[in-house]
C-alpha cells in the first residue's frame, strides 16, 4: 500500500486554524507546497445521519462556557503576538457546509488556495458570516470564479457526496480538532505544533527514503 502524503486538516470556523494557515504560508511556504490540504467541519444533521448509517462517528464534543471564554482570551493573545488584526465573527445560524463544500468546488476550479485565503479574510478580518451563500457568491466574484457554483455547493448532491468522503478521511485519520497535521504515523495537534511538523517534513525532504529494487 502506498504511503499517504503528509497532510493538514484546516477549518474556516477555527481561529487556531486561521493562525496556523497564516504561519504556514508566511513561515513554512516550502512545507505548504509538499502537503495535502484537507477540510474539517462539523456536519449538518443530514450528513450526520448518512455518516451514522455508514458507522462513522465523528468525535465532536460541545464546548463548555469556560473553554469558550478561555479561547476568546487566548486567540486575542496569539493574534496580537502575530501582529494580526482580527474581528471575532458572529454566527447566528452556522452552516459549515456552505463554506467547506464551496472549497471543494473552488479546488476543482484550480483556486483552492485562493479560496481559503479569501474565506479566512472574510471571516477573521472582516467578521463576515461565511454560513451565508451570498458570502460565497461574493468570494466567487472576488476570485473570478462562478458565483453560483460556490453559493450552491452545499446543496449540490454530488458535492455533498464528496463532502462525506472528506469527513470519512478525517474519521480514518482520527482527527478530533484543528489544526491537525500528519506525517506518516506522527500526528500533531494545535497551532503550536506546526514548527515540529514542519521540522519533520523538512527532515524527510533533506533525507528522502531510498527504496531498494527487488
Amino acid at each position: 500500500m502506498a504511503r499517504r502524503r503528509p497532510r493538514w486538516y484546516f477549518s474556516f470556523r477555527s481561529p487556531y486554524s486561521w493562525m496556523a494557515y497564516r504561519d504556514l504560508i508566511d513561515e513554512y511556504a516550502d512545507v505548504a507546497e509538499q502537503i495535502e490540504w484537507l477540510p474539517f467541519w462539523e456536519p449538518d444533521d443530514a450528513a450526520i445521519a448518512q455518516l451514522e448509517r455508514n458507522k462513522v462517528h465523528l468525535p465532536y464534543v460541545p464546548m463548555s462556557k469556560e473553554k469558550h471564554l478561555y479561547i476568546l482570551q487566548d486567540v486575542r493573545r496569539l493574534a496580537r503576538a502575530r501582529g494580526l488584526d482580527m474581528v471575532w465573527p458572529v454566527d447566528p445560524e452556522p452552516r459549515w457546509e456552505v463554506s467547506h463544500l464551496a472549497y471543494l468546488v473552488a479546488a476543482d476550479l484550480g483556486a483552492g488556495r485562493e479560496f481559503i485565503a479569501a474565506v479566512y479574510r472574510a471571516r477573521w478580518e472582516r467578521g463576515e458570516d461565511i454560513s451565508l451563500p451570498d458570502t460565497m457568491r461574493g468570494i466567487g466574484k472576488e476570485l473570478d470564479l462562478d458565483p453560483a457554483l460556490l453559493a450552491g455547493a452545499h446543496a449540490d448532491p454530488e458535492v455533498r457526496a464528496r463532502g462525506l468522503d472528506a469527513l470519512n478521511s478525517l474519521y480514518r485519520d482520527g482527527v478530533f480538532g484543528v489544526p491537525y497535521f500528519i506525517s506518516g504515523f506522527e500526528k500533531f495537534w494545535g497551532v503550536d505544533r506546526l514548527p515540529l511538523f514542519a521540522e519533520t517534513i523538512r527532515a524527510h525532504s533533506a533525507h528522502p527514503t531510498v527504496r531498494k529494487e527487488g
